[in-house]
């Protein structure tokens, strides 16, 4: 029997054991899914395995960075309560997960050993949920934060030929504007046409069961050109207000900043971490 992906997800959902066990169990149990759990139970998991029925909603998102910062990676683990999430042992698992991140190696298997110990530590079903790791790619500098102690894990890249600390403390500002108003993509060229298009739907839907009807069609034009650019101010970091200063856009306070330095700054790409979203 061909075990497909979505099998082996569900087990490991279900189980936290390792993408590689929960294959070897599947493939084991021609696919039976209880039969799967008891073989990860005999296997040496058991304490992950009998907590099928607990929810893994706390945990930490940790920071790791290069000496030379150049590279940066976010890790978050997950656990079922706020005590577990807050000990010395879970503390530096997540930490060290995050350091193997950044070297670019797998989680799991790296530190299999380690994540065996805290299960029966913890007796919890802790999960090694995601990782992202940067390296800086040509010309600019990197900045990575952690908000609400783990809850969230920001990373940014800024693309400048004058790499300084002014570019340094724009790269931290945007982090800060990532963290507190979570935008989808960078640029409003980024957003899919079907996504637009969907909020656009949704938007006239509503128009409609308010007005009774909608308005032309000559005037529609205009209407859904003005529901788009205002989704995309929402969702995409450059057009967003930004937060330290309600007055211009990210899109201004960079180019504010890019005068400053004497070359333009690019935000090339950014990941945002929350804690079980």
């Amino acid at each position: 029997m061909a075990i497909t992906i979505q099998q082996i997800k569900e087990l490991r959902e279900a189980t936290a054991a390792g993408m590689g066990a929960c294959k070897e169990a599947l493939t084991a149990t021609n696919g039976n899914m209880e039969e799967a759990v008891k073989y990860l139970r005999e296997k040496g998991l058991a304490v992950a395995a009998k907590r099928v029925d607990k929810e893994s909603k706390q945990g930490i998102v940790a920071l790791a960075v290069a000496a030379d910062k150049k590279s940066m990676a976010l890790a978050e683990v997950n656990c079922e309560t706020d005590f577990v999430a807050k000990t010395e042992a879970f503390i530096k698992f997540v930490d060290d997960a995050a350091k193997v991140a950044l070297e670019g190696k797998d989680i799991e298997q790296t530190l299999n050993d380690d994540y065996k110990m805290l299960l029966t530590k913890t007796g919890e079903n802790v999960k090694i949920r995601r990782s992202e790791r940067y390296t800086l790619e040509g010309a600019g500098c990197l900045s990575g934060y952690i908000h609400m102690g783990g809850k969230i894990g920001v990373l940014v890249e800024l693309a400048c030929d004058k790499p300084c600390e002014k570019l340094d403390e724009a790269a931290h500002m945007v982090c800060l504007q990532v963290a507190a108003n979570a935008p989808k993509y960078v640029n409003p060229a980024d957003v899919p046409q079907a996504e637009i298009d969907a909020e656009i739907e949704i938007k006239l839907n509503a128009l409609k069961e308010q007005k009774g009807k909608l308005p032309p069609e000559q005037a529609l034009i205009g209407i859904k050109k003005g529901m788009a650019s205002k989704f995309c101010t929402q969702i995409c970091l450059v057009k967003q207000d930004y937060v330290a200063d309600g007055e211009q856009t990210v899109e201004q306070y960079l180019a504010s900043v890019a005068k400053e330095i004497g070359a333009p700054i690019t935000v090339k790409r950014f990941a945002r971490l929350q804690l079980g979203a």
